[in-house]
């Protein structure tokens, strides 16, 4: 079991929290996550690591309410016990030195995209993030971010905070004045397409990270398929990140409604 040693909101259905879990933080790397059960009848929900610390032996987890499982974790507290925290899982994501790198994070994504965007800037890259979110109030992590980037561009849908429009508007606006490298980008996956769509049409090289649905995490059950470049992945084993143009985005969404509340009529 694991401890929660402190909890934060963010907004009222986004948590942070920062969790017990010393063999992990201590090999942990950008783009690896970890299976969570909140207790011994909760149902398996993969999470991207946000941040570890060797030293105290923590992990940093970033959760939003959506259904029954994830709010039940929202809703513990400090010195509550998780049932299992299981990780690092997943391949981690490839740093180098490209150049320009475009990180581009939509609502919790940017949880996910922090270890990366510092991970690109300590290997020498130029970074500019681009967050981006319905309104204001649901940009998380702004200061961390900043912390490691060049530049940060703020999108807003009602233009509450930075500028008013979408994030592919503001990769856009830096593909248009200067170079850009890579880009790489993770949040809800119709973000991620378009995302993918406009840097396929400036030919520009595009990972994304796939949350797709998950079970076991090992590869067994196959929930986590995804077809990428004409071939079945699994995100859990051979992701979370592949190349964003190759990845069939409209089938993955078409997937990822198997198991909505059907509607009354």
């Amino acid at each position: 079991m694991n401890k929660i040693l402190s909890k934060e909101y963010f907004s009222e259905n986004v948590v942070k929290m920062i969790v017990e879990a010393p063999a992990i933080s201590r090999s942990r790397r950008p783009g690896h996550f970890v299976i969570v059960i909140a207790d011994a009848k909760g149902e398996r929900i993969p999470l991207t690591i946000a941040d570890s610390d060797p030293v105290k032996g923590t992990i940093t987890l970033v959760i939003q309410a959506v259904g029954d499982s994830t709010r039940k974790i929202c809703s513990m507290e400090a010195g509550d016990m998780l049932h299992d925290v299981v990780g690092p899982l997943g391949r981690a994501t490839e740093i180098a030195k490209y150049g320009t790198v475009v990180c581009a994070g939509g609502g919790v994504g940017v949880a996910p995209l922090l270890p990366i965007i510092k991970g690109m800037k300590e290997a020498g890259n130029r970074v500019i993030s681009v967050l981006a979110a319905r309104n204001s109030s649901l940009i998380i992590l702004e200061d961390q971010v900043r912390e490691y980037s060049d530049e940060v561009i703020i999108m807003t849908d009602d233009g509450s905070a930075g500028k008013k429009g979408l994030v592919t508007n503001g990769i856009e606006d830096v593909i248009l004045r200067e170079p850009v490298d890579f880009v790489v980008t993770i949040g809800p996956a119709i973000m991620m397409k378009f995302v993918s769509l406009l840097t396929k049409k400036y030919e520009v090289p595009t990972i994304c990270s796939l949350n797709t649905i998950m079970v076991d995490g090992t590869g067994m059950c196959g929930a986590c398929r995804v077809s990428v470049g004409g071939k079945t992945r699994f995100v859990c084993v051979d992701g979370p990140e592949f190349d964003a143009h190759q990845v069939d985005f409209d089938e993955m969404m078409l997937r990822m409604r198997a198991y909505d509340q059907p509607r009354k009529k």
